[in-house]
This record gives structure tokens, C-alpha cells and sequence, in this order.
């Protein structure tokens, strides 16, 4: 591999390459590796197939976890439209990229516990409490706060029909 780089001018980071074990013969082995903000391990489907499963990574999940925090802290003074509308952006994005087939369960996740740190944050605008939660949940609904969902094509070849 390393040799094939080289002919392009790039080179292998030895540190971050290893060689592992990821057949569907031996998933008994629980092999699993991370890749691009996912882990990927061996599952089987419910029709009974073996097939690659995806999920959001735990470390990034908890980084971004932190950063949204973040973001609460610094922006919670600001007008919940303008607020909402961050807020739709940052989760658009972060469902694009995450939202891929058989990781819903890691957006719910994101998607949660954004909501619950959004009405800590908001809470804490002034010295008595701003929203309760059914008063909060009816207003994100007003505001048109997005939802999770899978962004994912399942088949992206092109299929074209043949009418004769």
C-alpha cells in the first residue's frame, strides 16, 4: 500500500494503520473498527443476513454532545427564532452526515439529549424558569424545530424502466 501511495506523493501514517480481522466467517471474534465518525461491526439483518451495521462513533458522539453545549451556553440570550433557526441548521447537517441507514438510534440519541441541554440553557435566561417541559416541547413544535430522520438512499444506482 504503502508503495502505491508513494507513486501519488502521499505516504502512510504507520501509527493509525493496522490490519484486522473483519469477515463475516469470523464475526464470533466481535471484531469492530472505526472509520469516518462511524463504528462499523458484523450484524445480522432480520430477514436473518449478515450484513456491515453502522453507528455513530461514541467519542464523537460525546464531542459533539460538548460542542452543542457549548453553543447553548454562548447563544441562549438570543431570540428563540433566531435560536431555532441555528438549531435547525446545525441538526440538518448533523443528520446529513449521520442520518445513514441503521444508525437511527444514534441521531435519536444526538437528538434528545440536544433538546434536554437547549432546555437547560434556555431555563437559565433568568433567575426563575422559563419554560416547563409541555411548554417547551409545544413551542419547538411552533417554531418548527426538524426532527430526526434517515437520510440515507437506499439503492443509489440509477434504474431505468424499458417500456415496449
Amino acid at each position: 500500500m504503502g508503495k502505491r501511495l508513494g507513486k501519488f506523493e502521499l505516504e502512510l501514517a504507520e501509527e493509525k494503520t493496522k490490519i484486522i480481522s473483519f469477515s463475516r466467517f469470523r464475526k464470533h471474534e466481535n471484531t469492530s473498527f472505526k472509520f469516518l465518525c462511524f463504528e462499523y461491526r458484523w450484524k445480522v439483518s432480520r430477514k436473518g443476513k449478515d450484513i456491515i451495521a453502522r453507528r455513530t462513533s461514541r467519542n464523537k458522539l460525546s464531542k459533539s454532545i460538548q460542542a452543542f453545549t457549548q453553543w447553548c451556553k454562548e447563544n441562549r440570550n438570543n431570540r428563540i427564532n433566531t435560536i431555532v433557526d441555528m438549531l435547525n441548521a446545525k441538526l440538518r447537517g448533523y443528520f446529513n452526515y449521520y442520518g445513514v441507514i441503521g444508525n437511527s438510534k444514534g441521531i435519536n440519541e444526538f437528538y434528545n439529549t440536544a433538546i434536554k441541554i437547549l432546555y437547560k440553557w434556555l431555563n437559565r435566561r433568568s433567575q426563575r424558569r422559563s419554560f416547563k417541559w409541555d411548554e417547551f416541547r409545544a413551542k419547538m413544535k411552533w417554531y418548527g424545530l426538524v426532527t430526526p430522520k434517515i437520510t440515507e438512499v437506499p439503492d443509489k444506482q440509477l434504474r431505468f424502466l424499458l417500456r415496449l
